[in-house]
């Protein structure tokens, strides 16, 4: 070891799911929208002047600020927005988690969590979730420096009720508890509500997945107006400009249209629906995802055997080898014509299989 190595801060990255480029891939991997952003979208970057770019961006973002404030009901000082919610999610450990208590979060749950800890050197326990895949809120009765979990927890798709996410949050008055909803507007409930009670209270959103807009990185956190602020502190102190002109216009085009995001988010969950009916015809098992993918596993057949026969007809789907997960398959919803696809080959190669 060189000697000016001694002082490299060293992690274990996260892994991002892959990004083939074949052009006549099924891509279900990473939980992307199939369906193209909001009309508006390509209207307001139509709509951008080129030579406006040598200019520097609204730091305070106000545009998308209000136009989140406005569609979500809240304040405009109750939002913070960042370059994706992963950007998000970063500032908020930086900004809230430094206690010398571990903060906890789920064993099986999203994998840039523990990076984060890592990184930032923090302390972190990650309570186990049941047999079934189900967070135990008696887990996080206990002290700590803080909390997070998505709802619906990724890579599983189970939702936590609101009532047992309101008993952790009354069980934990004195540290800050994230709510990580990047799949809530596939049918489960939102804690939103909830942050006019408890002012220790952040929700976590995204418009990568219900928004179609992976490609641009926007992220949004709702607290009350201390948390915000705390929040645009951080930000401040590390890079004034985290997002451009671009993503700005068209994160506004895209809130604005409500009715094109609902009927979107329609499609999805209707399709979502009939997949699960055909894979539990086929012998696969699951818990009821409330998000655009489901976590499955089948009675018979390896997940890794199906992972490299699904990659050979270049359908490719999210396999986790490591620790609960080695059986599993986290599949993304799809077009209703790419899961008739999936679901084609997979009748046609568990056929065989059984001969």
């Amino acid at each position: 070891m060189k000697k000016w190595e001694e002082n490299v801060r060293r992690v274990v990255p996260y892994t991002p799911g892959e990004q083939p480029n074949q052009p006549d891939m099924i891509k279900l991997n990473t939980n992307e929208n199939p369906y193209p952003p909001a009309p508006g979208v390509r209207e307001a970057l139509a709509a951008l002047h080129t030579e406006e770019l040598r200019l520097y961006p609204d730091p305070a973002a106000d545009e998308l600020v209000t136009a989140v404030a406005e569609s979500y009901g809240v304040k405009k000082d109750q939002v913070f927005v960042g370059v994706g919610s992963d950007d998000v999610l970063a500032m908020c450990f930086l900004t809230f988690f430094n206690g010398d208590r571990p903060i906890l979060f789920p064993d099986i749950t999203y994998s840039f969590y523990d990076v984060w800890a890592e990184l930032f050197r923090i302390p972190y326990e990650r309570p186990a979730l049941d047999s079934n895949f189900h967070i135990r809120k008696e887990d996080y009765f206990r002290e700590n420096g803080g909390i997070i979990f998505p709802n619906p927890n990724a890579p599983t798709g189970v939702e936590l009720p609101l009532c047992e996410i309101q008993e952790i949050l009354e069980h934990n008055r004195d540290v800050v508890v994230i709510v990580d909803e990047a799949y809530v507007d596939f049918g489960a409930q939102s804690v939103l509500p909830l942050i006019e009670k408890y002012d220790n209270l952040l929700v976590v959103q995204t418009f990568s997945k219900s928004r179609s807009l992976a490609g641009m990185r926007i992220g949004m956190a709702f607290g009350n107006p201390a948390l915000i602020r705390y929040l645009n502190d951080v930000k401040y102190s590390f890079n004034s400009y985290t997002m451009d002109r671009t993503v700005l216009a068209a994160g506004a085009a895209s809130v604005k249209d409500q009715e094109y995001f609902e009927k979107t988010c329609r499609k999805i969950i209707e399709t979502r629906e009939w997949t699960k009916r055909e894979l539990r015809d086929l012998g696969f098992c699951f818990e009821d995802s409330m998000a655009n993918f489901i976590f499955a596993t089948h009675e018979s057949c390896p997940a890794e055997e199906l992972f490299q026969a699904l990659r050979s007809r270049h359908i490719y789907v999210r396999y986790f080898p490591k620790g609960r997960t080695f059986n599993h398959l986290r599949i993304t919803i799809g077009t209703q014509q790419e899961m008739e696809t999936l679901i084609a080959f997979l009748k046609e190669y568990l056929g065989q299989r059984q001969i």
